[in-house]
């Protein structure tokens, strides 16, 4: 307990304001207040939280609740999505719109009160208003706005651009900060005190608690903790494993639980339940973590859409060793048992204090009674300087605009930009990257925190270590493993990249046509780690080794890769080629001779998409390579599936070659280049656009390219309302198959008889079978025919016009000879026609045409203002493009199957009744298979469909679709790494 302080007076006036963002920041404040009125202080608390919080642990006369709210904090779409634009747009209702009398108004309620001392827990205005009113503040929190809100604004509109810069323009009047464990960057403020964990204190034991319950020591107690907010989730029995039981909080007064759950009533004392459990389900917050924390509670924690704050408290989780993460598919399905056995064995090891609450209240007491905390030199306006720095680095993202105060550009002009916040500090390296710094350092490039990344070098130092596979790896696995173990010269320096797949949202097979496409990368990717040395180093392969000395070749330039998971598609998982190979003579061989080599052994053909890129390197731009070469790739992109595998795998490998080569490509161009590898020496005949998304991609955008041949346009932000996902049909996709390529000659060949057609409209040699008369044309409509006689793509003639001239005149189907006899070819450079084949001509035609159409309208309605009728149209048109696949001959009875499900989950009645929640579907990439695109709205609900359809796929078809959701930055944005292992390292 604080004790009043000696200086005369005993008595003081608190005006506590609290953010309107969750429980958490009532449940910690109101621990600061009670030992502020154990003291003799009177508090006036500011908030919107209910008065039980507040009145049912402080029973005073010297407790005043003042029901006001003056910020919204985040708008959740549900239990675990933050609506960054409900958020900022409600941020602006509430405390931006209002403003001047909410000002005007506390001024005088402070006054009024006679305040000694303003606190607030993160409410920005609070600190101005006291400015106003004469009076100190101070903050006591772990985050603030304007750095959660930071994020948000990147992704809304342009007027809600100065709500971060007039948040930390408010915080700068306030006096100093109290900050809490699990911190996010403050850049606001500049004199900070660390606290221990604000947590509320136990009123029960353990043993008293079950026993109320009646709940026998033996038995296993979880506690599901998710805010109250999961409404009509249903839980079922089998969802907890044998002899265990599930406390439920904040269940709905309907909602009905199995025997195995218990429901809580609603204003029960969560902590004495926490400590009374072995372990805790739920959502990270400050006050889930806090108690787990301090009780010691193992946490199994599920992440939230762009929550901000989560990284930070997550990390002092796994710090503590008190966490471990479920994915949220497995809540959802009830698949618990894994997470809850492997919880009970954590140990947690907080051992810092949690009387924080006692602490804060302590230096606000000193605060009111005059002491000064804050360092005398540094004015408000300072603090605020180097606020901007920071603020502005965290927001910087190339190539945006984002309209920066004068005063912030001034700032940063004065004091540059050299100057880093301590609370970087604490989640600059997670467990996996100190696991790799200890025998790596990065000398280039930033792994942007990318868990698959920090994943993969923690598998390098694995082989650097001599990682024993045998006992912890199936059989078929310990061959690649062992190759990659003796593949790099460890005091050598080593490249990695990455690159990702790519979900097929609109465009498709349409891009070979010119078509506008929009492509998302998903959160799969391929890296690739290499390594150039000197032949004299180069550690070969005995085998490799064996050739050279038969041949008589000592240091002669070798490629060697290693492949990771050659398990799951029946390859070997090596491949090694004297890089002469690659020579005919002075020149290198033919793409031609290229594709010959590799396809003599089906089993390592994989390699054409690595080694590909060397000879298009020395075709395309000259490069000569005079030092061996080892790679390794390991990609988590599923193979077959229609996203991609091969693209990011080229773009990584081609990425990593021209790093480790100190060769400047930009991203577009080296898409271009990677496409060469597919087309001219894997022999695919695939468009350009999944190496364009794979390269020049960013996350949680879709790439909008204009295919004629590569355009990218710019990037198209994913509202945040909108999700995307993608469900794998089973059935194995190739952009190398008989199908997609009859399709694409279908489709030059309607391009060629389009063009004579048009040329012969031009001479008057057709008869006027369309009531066709060249005379009423004009000028306008002269110029339009000479367009379309010389038609560079399909996707340049408007559907009203191939109605209009064409669709009467193009054959249903023609065979291969006969089209060549009437049009000698189709123009096509990676395709060639079967003169015995009978091709399709209407149908793959008319695809690209209106698919185009369709593209540019789903662009435009996504950038368009928010309502369900958006949502039924985006939907709308990936229906329409599924079915123009299907009339194409490019569906299959898997992925029709998928976009059937989602068609029934629309218009159930319950969807209906829940203002819906899945709007359309669609066959991806090259069709023939593959992945099934899926747009919905961003919520829990949508989740729990996919997760429905994927289970009915399972029940219909046996087989148990991969979902893919989710999205990361393309190479160009991830650039390379540089590593090189450590001396310590080497000495060991």
């Amino acid at each position: 307990m604080i004790s009043a302080s000696s200086n005369g007076r005993n008595h003081l006036v608190f005006a506590y304001y609290v953010t309107g963002h969750g429980f958490g920041h009532a449940t910690r404040v109101v621990e600061v207040v009670r030992h502020l009125i154990m003291a003799g202080h009177d508090v006036h608390v500011v908030t919107a939280a209910p008065p039980f919080v507040f009145t049912s642990e402080v029973q005073s006369p010297r407790l005043f609740l003042r029901k006001v709210l003056l910020d919204c904090g985040a708008v959740q779409a549900d239990a675990l999505t933050v609506d960054r634009l409900a958020s900022l747009e409600k941020y602006s209702q509430t405390a931006v719109a209002p403003r001047d009398s909410i000002l005007a108004t506390e001024v005088d309620w402070l006054n009024s009160i006679k305040a000694d001392l303003v606190v607030s827990d993160v409410v920005p205005v609070a600190c101005r208003a006291a400015a106003d009113a004469g009076i100190r503040s101070v903050c006591v929190t772990n985050f603030s706005w304007d750095f959660i809100y930071a994020e948000y604004v990147m992704a809304a509109g342009h007027h809600h651009r100065s709500i971060v810069w007039q948040i930390a323009e408010d915080y700068s009047h306030c006096e100093f900060l109290i900050r809490l464990p699990g911190y996010c960057p403050m850049p606001a403020f500049r004199d900070v005190i660390d606290v221990p964990l604000v947590v509320r204190r136990l009123h029960k034991s353990r043993k008293e608690v079950r026993k109320e319950l009646g709940i026998e020591e033996d038995v296993k107690l979880a506690i599901l903790n998710f805010g109250g907010q999961p409404a009509g989730w249903k839980l079922k029995e089998e969802f907890l494993p044998s002899g265990w039981l599930c406390l439920v909080c904040g269940a709905s007064d309907t909602q009905e639980l199995p025997p195995n759950f218990v429901k809580l009533a609603k204003d029960a004392y969560t902590p004495d339940l926490i400590a009374a459990s072995d372990c805790m389900i739920g959502k990270i917050g400050y006050g889930t973590v806090s108690e787990a924390l301090a009780y010691k509670l193992p946490f199994v924690f599920v992440r939230r859409d762009y929550f901000n704050e989560e990284p930070f408290l997550r990390n002092m989780l796994e710090y503590y060793q008190g966490g471990v993460e479920m994915i949220r598919r497995d809540l959802l399905t009830g698949h618990w048992a894994p997470y809850l056995k492997r919880a009970i064995t954590l140990k947690p090891c907080y051992e810092a204090g949690i009387n924080g609450g006692e602490v804060a209240a302590h230096i606000l007491q000193e605060t009111a009674f005059g002491k000064n905390y804050a360092s005398n030199k540094l004015s408000g306006a300072r603090r605020l300087r180097d606020a901007i720095i920071l603020g502005y680095q965290l927001q910087r993202v190339a190539g945006r605009d984002i309209c920066i105060p004068d005063w912030y550009s001034n700032a940063e002009s004065e004091l540059g930009l050299g100057s880093r916040s301590p609370t970087f500090q604490v989640t600059e390296k997670s467990s996996l990257m100190n696991s790799f710094t200890e025998d790596f350092e990065i000398l280039h490039g930033d792994t942007q925190g990318l868990p698959d990344t920090l994943t993969f070098l923690k598998s390098l130092t694995e082989l650097d270590a001599g990682y024993d596979v045998g006992k912890n790896a199936e059989k078929r696995q310990i061959r690649e493993r062992k190759a990659a173990a003796g593949l790099f010269n460890w005091e050598e320096e080593i490249f990695v990249t990455r690159a990702p797949g790519r979900l097929d949202v609109m465009g498709g097979i349409a891009d070979y046509s010119g078509s506008l496409v929009l492509q998302m990368p998903i959160r799969e990717a391929c890296h690739v780690a290499i390594q150039r040395v000197h032949p004299s180093k180069h550690r070969l392969w005995k085998h490799a080794q064996a050739r050279q000395q038969a041949e008589g070749n000592s240091f002669t330039p070798v490629l060697q890769i290693v492949s990771y998971g050659s398990e799951l598609s029946n390859r070997g998982p090596t491949f090694d080629m004297d890089l002469s190979d690659f020579m005919d003579g002075e020149k290198p061989i033919s793409y031609e001779k290229a594709n010959k080599f590799f396809a003599k052994d089906p089993s390592q053909k994989w390699a054409a998409y690595v080694a590909g890129a060397i000879l298009v390197l020395m075709t395309e731009l000259g490069v000569r390579f005079e030092d061996s070469i080892s790679i390794l790739v390991a990609s988590s992109v599923p193979e077959g599936k229609g996203v991609s595998s091969s693209a990011s795998v080229e773009v990584a490998t081609m990425s990593a070659i021209a790093a480790s080569h100190g060769l400047t490509i930009n991203p577009r161009d080296l898409a271009l280049l990677c496409q060469k590898v597919e087309n001219h020496i894997v022999g695919a005949p695939c468009g350009v656009m999944d190496q364009m998304t794979s390269a020049c991609g960013e996350a949680n955008k879709l790439l909008a390219m204009v295919c004629q041949p590569a355009e990218v346009i710019g990037l198209v932000e994913i509202p945040g309302h909108v999700r995307f996902w993608g469900i794998d049909s089973g059935i194995k996709h190739s952009v190398g198959g008989a199908d997609y390529g009859s399709v694409r000659i279908g489709a030059f060949m309607g391009r060629k008889i389009i063009k004579s057609i048009a040329s012969s409209l031009l001479s008057r040699s057709l008869p006027d079978a369309n009531g066709f008369n060249l005379d009423e044309l004009g000028d306008d409509g002269i110029k339009l025919l000479k367009a379309e006689a010389s038609l560079d793509y399909l996707c340049n003639l408007s559907p009203h016009r191939y109605e209009a001239l064409y669709v009467k005149m193009l054959p249903e189907f023609m065979l291969g000879e006969t089209f060549e006899e009437k049009y000698a070819n189709h123009n096509d450079p990676v395709t060639v026609i079967d003169p015995k084949r009978n091709y399709g001509v209407i149908a793959p035609a008319r695809h690209p045409i209106y698919e185009n159409f369709r593209v540019k309208a789903f662009k435009a309605l996504l950038t368009s203002a928010t309502s369900d009728e958006q949502l039924t149209a985006l939907g709308e048109l990936l229906y329409q493009c599924h079915y123009s696949y299907s009339a194409c001959g490019l569906g299959t009875d898997g992925t029709d199957r998928l976009v059937q499900l989602v068609q029934e989950m629309q218009h159930s009645k319950v969807s209906k009744s829940d203002e819906g929640t899945l709007f359309g579907a669609k066959i991806t990439g090259g069709g023939s298979g593959g992945t099934v695109c899926v747009i919905g709205r961003n919520c829990l609900q949508s989740s729990q469909q996919i997760l429905e359809v994927q289970q009915r796929y399972k029940a219909a078809t046996g087989y148990l679709p991969f979902i893919f959701e989710g999205s990361s930055p393309g190479a160009g944005k991830f650039g390379y790494l540089k590593l090189r292992r450590r001396s310590s390292a080497k000495q060991n």
